[in-house]
């Protein structure tokens, strides 16, 4: 059953299994990472060492009974462990790369995959552009995570352990039981301050998705908001979910500043107690000036990337939160999946054949009831009825876009729920009602159907569905971009570029639904000469509207309210004077209508 895509609240069992699921992304990387840690630690130890031998530059400078000497091999160490410090940073940083964006690309690739293997349902159910702000976010936050790991995270706690160490084993065990106090209760009030105003960030991100929606939406939609006059309504809905995020923002920005505060104020403390501890040790006479140099300077190594470690904290939860979504996409099981003994279609002569079929898109609300029919190879049927009689769910079940919930459909001879859907939909060619095309050229579009497909085999599939000349004319001619799903293009071009790319695939099994439906009588002769030579040695089956295009069909099945209610050749069905009669006679009647009106003065 589908899942609904929801955002959850935050909570570190969700954490722990969202950073689990960005592992296997960086296992192909595995060697670059053991590389790159092994640069990051030698990068600590060299910056640890930095104050160890400042502190002895200092002693050797601060004695007061013998000639000062200048220290240059010491001089010479601090510049070296300086340099090498450095060099091994920028040496993580190179190797690190590649598995940063690798992941990232890895994983937008994936989610992409993963949104092309899910069924129909899900598409239609979803948002395009509040889940196209979720999945953006994701990818960039699997950078911004690794990012934050790499370069803040495990530098601080490698040198948070080597710093503890040589605390705990040259001084007085104070100071390390100060310095752990102080990471431990900071942590904790991190923790516990950010899981509670992860909230709104929540928030933000709901809003943020679904002003993205909206604005998206309204502009898929232009022309309907400009027939309907509604731009204030599309501004002020807009507006309104923008003002929701606005007030999580600023919500989220104050509580960071109370993190921040707190968090300062924890340091300074434990600075303080550790300067004192210090200081007294010097007046004991048991700490040199070098001691004290050495503890001041573990100091601020320690705390000042413990500072921007809580920061940094917010930082990798938010992007734990933006990913949480993708990832959730990432775990969804298609509703329609291949059996694990599914076999490939041998389409042989292409028989299709429905046995008592019955379908329901929602329990509640059932579609077709009892459908049978068959496709003989080779031959056309024609579906017509009243709209939402069921007849383009017949195409949807054929494609097996949805399972049926009784009955069978059979193509020559072989169960489609059997059988691989990349073999079932490689043998079905369709020209859909409503032809949507990429925002790319109209050589691209064509050749869609066959990418290896060459120059002069789409001009030979253009020409037969009677679009070539129309291109040909163009400045552009077959490099001309269509425009987001091809609104430069009108009904009756678009049509005929799908008619083009369906003649192109050279299925055996071929698909009209409403073929014609967006073309005008004399496009509709031109186009119906095309299908019908486009449909010679194929099994066809057409879903039509306009009787008129139906004619000359070798049967004839007429639908009613998800049952087939006639059945037979034109002839046959007018003499039957059933409901193809009366459809018949309805649509001459607008027919003439219309040529009255065309005909008046």
């Amino acid at each position: 059953m589908h899942r609904r895509h929801t955002e959850l609240p935050p909570n570190r069992g969700n954490d722990i299994k969202t950073l689990k699921s960005l592992v296997p992304f960086l296992w192909d990387y595995r060697g670059r990472v053991a590389v790159a840690v092994a640069a990051l630690v030698l990068s600590k130890i060299a910056n640890v060492g930095i104050p160890l031998v400042l502190k002895d530059i200092v002693d050797a400078l601060s004695v007061t009974d013998a000639a000062l000497v200048l220290p240059l091999a010491l001089l010479l160490g601090y510049g070296a462990l300086r340099l090498a410090s450095s060099l091994f940073n920028e040496l993580r940083d190179s190797v690190f790369a590649r598995v940063r964006h690798g992941a990232m690309r890895q994983v937008s690739t994936r989610v992409l995959e993963q949104l092309h293997r899910l069924s129909l349902r899900y598409h239609l159910e979803r948002k395009t552009g509040g889940i196209s702000r979720d999945l953006e976010r994701g990818a960039r936050s699997v950078s911004s995570l690794l990012n934050y790991m790499a370069f803040s995270i495990l530098p601080t706690l490698v040198e948070v352990t080597l710093i503890a160490g040589i605390l705990l084993r040259d001084y007085d065990p104070w100071f390390a039981v100060i310095t752990f106090a102080s990471v431990v209760v900071y942590i904790l009030f991190t923790l516990k301050i950010t899981e509670w105003r992860m909230k709104y960030r929540v928030s933000m991100n709901a809003s943020d998705s679904q002003a993205n929606t909206q604005a998206v939406d309204s502009l898929i939609n232009y022309e309907t908001v400009k027939y309907f006059g509604n731009e204030a309504h599309e501004l002020r809905r807009y507006n309104q979910s923008l003002e929701r995020w606005e007030d999580s923002a600023v919500k989220s920005q104050t509580s960071m500043s109370a993190l921040n505060v707190g968090q300062s104020g924890i340091i300074a403390a434990g600075v303080t107690l550790i300067m004192i501890l210090a200081a007294r040790g010097v007046v004991a006479g048991t700490l040199t000036i070098g001691d004290l140099v050495l503890i001041n300077a573990f100091l601020l190594q320690l705390f000042i990337p413990l500072n921007f470690l809580g920061i940094v904290y917010s930082q990798l939860k938010h992007a734990i939160a933006d990913m949480r979504a993708m990832f959730e996409v990432m775990e969804l099981e298609p509703e329609i999946r291949d059996r694990k003994d599914a076999t490939t279609l041998e389409v042989g002569d292409g028989e299709v054949r429905f046995e008592q079929v019955d379908f329901a898109y929602d329990s509640q609300r059932p579609i077709l009831h009892r459908v049978s029919f068959t496709v003989p190879a080779g031959h056309k049927v024609a579906i017509v009825g009243p709209s939402g009689a069921g007849k383009s769910t017949l195409a949807r079940l054929l494609f097996r876009f949805y399972d049926v919930d009784s009955g069978r459909i059979l193509i020559n001879g072989q169960d489609v729920r059997a059988l691989t859907q990349r073999s079932l939909r490689a043998a079905i060619g369709i020209v859909p009602q409503d032809t949507v095309l990429f925002n790319d050229t109209l050589r691209y579009n064509i050749g869609y159907a066959r990418p290896e497909a060459d120059q002069s085999e789409i001009e030979t599939a253009a020409r037969a569905a009677n679009i070539h000349d129309f291109i040909a004319s163009l400045p552009q001619g077959y490099d001309t971009l269509v425009g987001e799903r091809g609104l430069k293009l009108s009904g009756g071009e678009k049509q005929r570029v799908a008619i083009a790319r369906a003649i192109l695939k050279n299925p055996k099994i071929l698909v009209f639904d409403e073929a014609t439906s967006s073309l005008d009588s004399h496009s509709e002769q031109i186009i119906l000469d095309s299908l019908r030579s486009a449909a010679l040695d194929h099994t066809t089956l057409v879903i039509a509207h306009r009787l008129s295009t139906v004619v000359d069909a070798d049967s004839i099945l007429v639908m009613e309210a998800g049952r087939v209610v006639e059945q037979g050749r034109h002839g046959e069905l007018l003499a039957h004077d059933g409901l193809y009669a009366r459809l018949w006679e309805l649509q001459k009647q607008e027919e003439s209508e219309l040529v009255s009106l065309a005909t008046e003065p």
